[in-house]
């Protein structure tokens, strides 16, 4: 239990651990210092007590016996009974009742053994020619050790779970705001800085992350500055070699110049990979209808795709249009060249977001494969031949559009065998 859950539970237990062992502790010296004299001192008060009264009744006149009786029954609780009746012993373990036998003994020099009833505890004591049984009230029997115990680990308890509540709330608050910041952070421009307040190692904490994602976000942001000038430029000497593909002499060979103009047209498609993937996360969200936005985006994508809806309420979502087509592009697409023409999209509504699976009837993907073949470039077929797939940043498009935009994408085997490509959006 201490080595997993929140903070607030790991830091309850082990503050927990050490209530418990500082009462223990405080019962303990209670017991000792303070419980046991003082039941001892108070045992020898009641013998004296109980021995000065027998003393003083036997010596005082048979005439002045009730008022002294009826004094001490006003004054001290006390009971002097000269008819001894038959009761039975009392309960044995009872602390501050062994504590009074033994002190009677060593006062009086003989055995003696205490005895209750009439919800009084008697004491027989022989006294000159007499012998007398004194009886006091039965709330005087013992202390209760366990009732102290019990309230000081209750109110300990209490205290301690109150002290560390305020203390990791304080502590988990900042730490919880970095979490999700962290979760929410995609590298964009729209990063809020977390707040830089509160203790030493926490303010420290804020600047570090801070620091970490305006670093990032401007390396992003360089990133997608270099790739999009990078393939916006090479736009011009591809448009002039389309041109001078153009103007070649007729006795040029058809074969050669239809291979060129095909490798041409390969190179503009990478370089509109390129571009996408570049600028991937501008777009932002607004509210869409998602159920007739989704029906009419899917048969605008591909034809014959198989959609099946799991729902049927409407469902109003933060979308980024734009990228999300693009999602949806990029996976039929894929779904397509690798499935056999066979695609079925089916969207389900759980509690907290919608999920999209797009299946295809393929060979599917290793599960060694499956984290990669979301990076640039990476594709399982290694010659790269365009009739097995394409530029290889397709899927790594979708990956980054769904990170910049706060979906999910992930991929594991369709009923059938082939891929099946999830997307969450969160409502």
């Amino acid at each position: 239990m201490a080595r997993s859950g929140s903070l607030l539970v790991r830091t309850n237990f082990v503050m927990a651990l050490s209530a418990v062992a500082i009462a223990i502790t405080s019962i303990l010296a209670l017991n000792t210092f303070v419980v046991e004299p003082i039941a001892k001192r108070s045992a020898a008060d009641a013998a004296a007590l109980l021995v000065l009264s027998a003393q003083t009744w036997v010596e005082l006149p048979p005439q002045a016996r009730s008022y002294f009786e009826l004094e001490l029954a006003e004054s001290h609780d006390l009971i002097i009974s000269s008819e001894v009746l038959d009761l039975h012993a009392y309960e044995q373990g009872i602390f501050f009742l062994d504590l009074l036998e033994a002190e009677l003994e060593k006062r009086l020099g003989v055995p003696m053994t205490l005895t209750q009833g009439d919800d009084l505890v008697w004491a027989d004591i022989s006294m000159g020619d007499y012998t007398m049984q004194i009886g006091f009230s039965g709330s005087r029997r013992d202390i209760q050790p366990l009732y102290v115990a019990l309230i000081i680990a209750v109110m300990g308890a209490a205290i301690v779970f109150a002290a560390s509540l305020f203390i990791v709330q304080r502590i988990t608050r900042p730490l919880v705001d970095t979490a999700k910041a962290a979760t929410r952070f995609r590298g964009g421009v729209d990063f809020i800085p977390l707040p830089e307040n509160g203790p030493e190692e926490l303010v420290t904490l804020a600047k570090s992350f801070n620091t970490m994602a305006r670093e990032i976000s401007e390396l992003l942001s360089n990133r997608t500055t270099l790739l999009a000038g990078i393939s916006h430029d090479l736009r011009t000497p591809l448009a002039r070699m389309r041109i001078a593909t153009e103007l070649l002499p007729p006795e040029v060979d058809i074969e050669w110049r239809e291979r060129f103009e095909r490798n041409l047209g390969v190179m503009d498609e990478l370089i509109g990979d390129v571009l996408r993937f570049a600028r991937g996360t501008g777009e932002h969200a607004h509210k869409v209808s998602f159920r007739v936005f989704f029906d009419e985006l899917i048969p605008s994508l591909a034809d014959g795709v198989k959609l099946q809806w799991n729902f049927t309420d409407e469902v109003m979502l933060d979308l980024a249009p734009g990228a999300f087509r693009r999602v949806m592009q990029n996976l039929l697409t894929n779904a397509m060249q690798h499935g056999a023409g066979e695609v079925t999209v089916m969207v389900y509504k759980h509690s907290d977001f919608i999920a999209i699976h797009i299946q295809d009837s393929g060979q599917g993907i290793p599960l060694e494969y499956r984290d990669k073949v979301f990076q640039p470039f990476f594709r399982m077929d290694s010659s790269r031949s365009q009739k097995t797939g394409g530029s290889g940043l397709g899927l790594a498009i979708v990956y980054q559009l769904c990170q910049a935009h706060g979906w999910d994408i992930n991929v594991s085997s369709s009923p059938s065998g082939g891929a099946d490509f999830v997307v969450s959006l969160p409502f």
